[in-house]
């Protein structure tokens, strides 16, 4: 999935592929700095924005923090255009009903000078 023909577009990838296992995934909120610029803008409802803003909104979760797995639970794709990556995922919900359902989940981000600039998601406000 982190193939590309153009070395531009699979470093992009690359880079949101680490940044999901190492900051999100693991739930190491320090490894954000490796991968967010400190302008980093958040364009999901319940986050923070900037780097700082993204750092406390995760801390205040107080997830416990895990080993980085060599791959991406749940993924079905990774594309990446220009500037521009995008994850698809699985991701499981229940309904109004209290019925358990699976659907996809997007996350978009934003690559400029090596860092992750700007994030998109699916997310609504509860």
């Amino acid at each position: 999935m982190l193939a590309s023909d153009d070395p531009q577009l699979a470093a992009n990838k690359r880079l949101v592929w680490d940044m999901w296992r190492n900051f999100l995934q693991a739930n190491n909120v320090d490894a954000a700095d490796e991968y967010l610029a400190p302008e980093y803008h958040q364009h999901n409802p319940n986050a923070e924005t900037g780097l700082q803003g993204v750092k406390d909104y995760f801390r205040a979760l107080n997830q416990p923090q895990m080993e980085p797995k060599n791959y991406i639970d749940r993924l079905v794709s990774i594309v990446a255009e220009r500037d521009l990556v995008v994850l698809a995922l699985v991701r499981e919900g229940v309904n109004s009903a209290g019925e358990e359902y699976s659907t996809t989940w997007f996350d978009m981000f934003r690559v400029r000078d090596g860092k992750i600039v700007e994030h998109w998601d699916t997310a609504t406000m509860p």
